[in-house]
């Protein structure tokens, strides 16, 4: 009976040390890194490629032809028309796109 005991002290005495650590790790952290704002509308290729999650070279050189073909974007969802850019990718970019400079 004895041992069942100290093994339910010692449980609870491990529990207690590390409980504190387990809902830590799901604190958000504070963050120094800054979003980058596009203006999707005066960027070149490789500014939006380097600031646009879950956009290479190739696809924002497909936006930048895009936009000469049809002029300034005027909305963010036109950025859908743009074949391969996704509600998923946009979605994940809404905060760093701006629409100015039509």
């Amino acid at each position: 009976m004895k041992t069942l005991d100290f093994f339910r002290a010692a449980c609870l005495a491990m529990l207690c040390i590390f409980a504190p650590f387990a809902f830590a790790a799901e604190v958000p952290q504070n963050t120094t890194e800054q979003t980058v704002m596009l203006d999707i509308n005066q960027a070149d290729a490789a500014s939006i490629a380097s600031a646009l999650e879950g956009i290479g070279p190739a696809k924002a050189k497909e936006i930048v032809a895009y936009r000469e073909m049809f002029g300034s974007f005027r909305t963010l969802d036109e950025l859908l028309e743009v074949p391969g850019v996704g509600a998923v990718t946009l979605e994940k970019n809404l905060s760093r796109i701006l629409i100015q400079g039509n």
